[in-house]
């Protein structure tokens, strides 16, 4: 028979030894003792110990705790409502491809010298850095996850930077290049070329505008949704809010492309959409893709990705002076982070800058200096 205790129960087995357990904090699911004890006070000596934990809210549910990586990782996938379409699609792929050797292991299991041991052995194997660098990212949002939620107490993911990867240099197209895609490119596709490089949409933005995002009277566009096109279900695509309330923007469209977007109005634009295939229906970003790699093997611009247009526009923004608070806007970020990376350009004139104050120089009171000092220029 066993006995009530105020928290937790302490029963007696047939064998004579004794057997504890509680219900999980919130009304939970009763949890059993990892083992049985030899008496009655040890048994309830470990429930002192686990009553404790939970006041001091240290304690963590084992139960959870056995369940594997992959099993939990997958259900965070499947319920968290701020993972896009195709990150999802990515950390799919990557527990497949990279975290396979993990799936199957017990979240209280990974430690960080297991996490360790798996990120050296992947960046020795056939897999690229980038997606060793997501699959990493992907893994320590799991493990936070669980810490969350009280299943293990500290996150295994310790390996600095390894969530990280330092990209190469995004080459910038030059106006008179831009002209020569939008030359080279079939008509359909020009304007979309030009809001790329001039205003700063990407791909999914150009794609999800509609007619009434366009003011010709005021000059500007107003992003609202972006197109999103599941790689594996393309029949699936649909229209969604941008990731934050920072790319919900209206952006100022420069003047030498008005004219272009009246055109595309008048002569390609859907009724609702501005950009429509040739049978109505959206456009599909990879028809817009596929006629911009044909444009820039024409001009000899193989290595320029369309992205690369988004790029160009905000480097050129920020040499005219642009601020970072502009540059942020116009791109639709949240954070200075990404929108910084676009001022290199402004300081990579520094020199120019400096030569040109000497220049100046040269034409004002110089001569005025002392005779040692203009002696060292």
């Amino acid at each position: 028979m066993g006995k009530r205790r105020q928290f937790g129960y302490v029963r007696k087995l047939p064998s004579g030894r004794f057997h504890a357990s509680f219900v999980s904090p919130g009304g939970g699911a009763r949890q059993n003792a990892p083992h049985t004890f030899k008496t009655k006070t040890d048994a309830s000596r470990w429930l002192t110990l686990v009553e404790a934990d939970i006041s001091r809210g240290t304690w963590l549910d084992d139960r959870a705790a056995a369940e594997t990586f992959g099993n939990y990782a997958r259900a965070i996938l499947r319920d968290s409502p701020k993972i896009g379409v195709r990150w999802r699609e990515t950390c799919e792929r990557n527990l497949r491809l990279h975290l396979a050797s993990l799936v199957d292991v017990p979240l209280r299991e990974l430690t960080a010298s297991r996490v360790r041991e798996w990120h050296a052995g992947a960046l020795r194997g056939s897999g690229g850095r980038t997606s060793i660098s997501q699959s990493y990212r992907f893994l320590r949002m799991v493990m936070n996850t669980a810490v969350r939620e009280g299943i293990i107490a500290r996150n295994p993911c310790q390996i600095p930077g390894a969530g990280t990867v330092r990209a190469a240099e995004r080459p910038v197209a030059t106006p008179a290049q831009v002209v020569a895609l939008v030359d080279a490119i079939n008509p359909r596709y020009r304007t979309a070329v030009l809001i790329a490089a001039w205003c700063g949409l990407r791909r999914g933005e150009i794609a999800g505008l509609r007619v009434s995002d366009v003011d010709l009277i005021e000059h500007t566009i107003t992003v609202r949704k972006a197109r999103v096109e599941p790689l594996h279900d393309r029949g699936k695509s649909f229209d969604k809010d941008p990731k934050s309330e920072a790319g919900k923007r209206t952006i100022a469209i420069p003047p030498h492309v008005v004219p272009v977007i009246r055109l595309h109005l008048d002569e390609y634009a859907g009724k609702d959409r501005l950009f429509v295939s040739r049978d109505g229906s959206p456009l599909r970003g990879d028809s817009l893709y596929q006629a911009f790699v044909r444009a820039r093997k024409k001009v000899g611009l193989d290595d320029l990705t369309f992205h690369d247009l988004r790029h160009t526009g905000q480097t050129l923004a920020a040499q005219t002076g642009a601020t970072l608070a502009d540059l942020m806007k116009r791109l639709g970020h949240s954070s200075m982070a990404a929108a910084r990376r676009y001022l290199h350009a402004v300081d990579g004139r520094d020199r120019e800058i400096a030569k040109a104050l000497s220049e100046l120089a040269a034409h004002g009171d110089v001569a005025r200096l002392p005779r040692h000092i203009t002696m060292r220029t």
